[in-house]
């Protein structure tokens, strides 16, 4: 099942489409419920953004001080907290209104870019 789901991931690659959706699509598709789905989507992001941010990060053969260092750390610090309360209130909605306005979203935000 997590394979399918993988693969639904990679629908995400095609321009304007949300990584976020294409996950819990495959969750849903694959019999989790809608909050399974969300959960696992957003678990599935964090070796993704992870893998992402240290290859950029070795890509850019920077040199560090221990100020960029502890900026560093701070940021990260304020962006697991930030994102942890965005994704506990995303499931809190999804769970009482389901994924209409979250798709009504994605479909404006694709028209834009």
């Amino acid at each position: 099942m997590h394979f399918f789901i993988g693969l639904f991931q990679c629908l995400s690659m095609v321009p304007g489409t949300s990584r976020a959706a294409a996950t819990i699509i495959g969750g849903v598709f694959n019999g989790l419920d809608k909050k399974q789905a969300t959960e696992f989507s957003f678990l599935l992001a964090v070796p993704t953004m992870m893998a992402a941010g240290g290859y950029d990060l070795l890509k850019s053969e920077l040199v560090f001080t221990n100020a960029q260092i502890t900026m560093l750390g701070v940021g990260f610090f304020v962006a697991f907290v930030s994102a942890w309360i965005a994704v506990k209130l995303f499931l809190k909605y999804v769970s009482n209104h389901g994924f209409t306005a979250f798709g009504w979203y994605r479909i404006a935000w694709g028209f834009c870019f």
